[in-house]
């Protein structure tokens, strides 16, 4: 096989075809040495493959990607997989922007392509035909839900030795690669800081129980109204007008607005599992009368670019998404490229932290 680079003369613009047995005739090796230095492959001495570099960059030579990935045995792809939700703009909203551009940059600065999987909820779909059509070398799963038919998915991949890496979802008992938020701390310093400032009826707006990132808030909620002193004899039972459930949606957030201003002479603070739903619960509650920062104050989670445009700018929990993108795809690609100090499984928690603002001063 010879591998070809097409480049251009700054004048005229005249192809030039410079092959691997030019490489190798400057270098003084064989074409063989050439192809082991480029596709990483058995021992070399350094000396060596300094030489065949040097030569490759002087005829400004680079070997064909597809015939490397293939002499390699890879594709070439990090794959991430996506949830599917009809009308949702998914690249817009905060959270999959933020991890995607991490493993974006990732990705390029290692050399590989980002191929997209797009799935639906109600989608039965095989995570290891991914692996089986040769389409990634490994891939990052966002959005998974901690259902029966998921967790059946990821065992198969795990013990089909196919690398993968869940972002910002665990499941209870199994040692999966993950990169991970400390969601009940980040929930616990949220609720804390309206503790300290004097709220006591403190509601909680909660995401769909299949995340994890919803059980550990909510852990974090009870752990401090707990310490407080708020909860029923010291039990995890919450009153019901101080838990509501949504689905990480503005317009949940805004529906359940209705609920919560029934109870307005029970509540004098709302905490909410992210800024989505805290902003389109300030925009109901505002429509009704009651104005965040004023009549009742709110705390949302993720620190979106929006919570600091909202009226008033909303108190929120920061939460590392890009850096989170980076450090799976960084990773996975490390393993999946032989480092031998990067063996093993791993399981990251990053730190979060809360960002105050306007949105949750004291109620009249």
């Amino acid at each position: 096989m010879v591998w070809l680079h097409y480049s251009y003369f700054s004048e005229g613009r005249v192809p030039v075809i410079v092959t691997r047995k030019e490489v190798a005739e400057l270098a003084g090796v064989s074409e063989a040495t050439v192809s082991r230095v480029f596709n990483g492959v058995g021992p070399m001495k350094e000396e060596t493959k300094q030489r065949v570099l040097e030569a490759a960059k002087t005829l400004n030579y680079h070997p064909n990607a597809i015939a490397q990935n293939f002499a390699r045995r890879r594709s070439g792809n990090l794959g991430v997989v996506l949830p599917y939700v009809p009308k949702v703009h998914l690249f817009s909203t905060y959270f999959f922007s933020e991890i995607l551009s991490g493993i974006g940059a990732k990705v390029k600065e290692k050399g590989y392509d980002l191929l997209l999987l797009l799935r639906s909820p109600d989608e039965e779909s095989d995570y290891i035909d991914m692996f089986r059509s040769q389409k990634v070398d490994a891939c990052i799963i966002l959005g998974a839900t901690d259902t029966p038919r998921e967790l059946e998915q990821l065992k198969r991949l795990e013990e089909g030795g196919h690398p993968f890496c869940l972002v910002n979802q665990h499941f209870r008992g199994e040692q999966f690669n993950e990169v991970d938020a400390d969601h009940k701390t980040g929930s616990y310093i949220a609720v804390r800081h309206l503790l300290d400032r004097g709220h006591r009826r403190v509601a909680f707006l909660n995401g769909s129980p299949q995340f994890s990132s919803s059980g550990d808030r909510l852990e974090g909620y009870r752990q401090a109204m707990r310490e407080a002193g708020l909860l029923p004899g010291g039990m995890d039972a919450l009153s019901p007008h101080l838990y509501y459930e949504g689905n990480y949606s503005r317009t949940s957030g805004y529906r359940a607005a209705a609920q919560i201003y029934e109870h307005r002479h029970e509540i004098d603070a709302v905490f909410a599992a992210n800024d989505r739903m805290a902003i389109g619960l300030m925009q109901g509650l505002r429509e009704l009368g009651w104005e965040a920062g004023r009549d009742l104050a709110v705390v949302g989670y993720d620190n979106s670019d929006a919570a600091r445009v909202t009226d008033p700018p909303l108190t929120s929990v920061a939460v590392p998404f890009y850096e989170m993108g980076s450090l799976a795809a960084e990773k996975l690609l490390s393993r999946i490229g032989g480092d031998a100090a990067s063996k093993g499984t791993f399981q990251v928690k990053v730190d979060t932290e809360l960002v105050i603002r306007q949105s949750c001063g004291r109620r009249s």
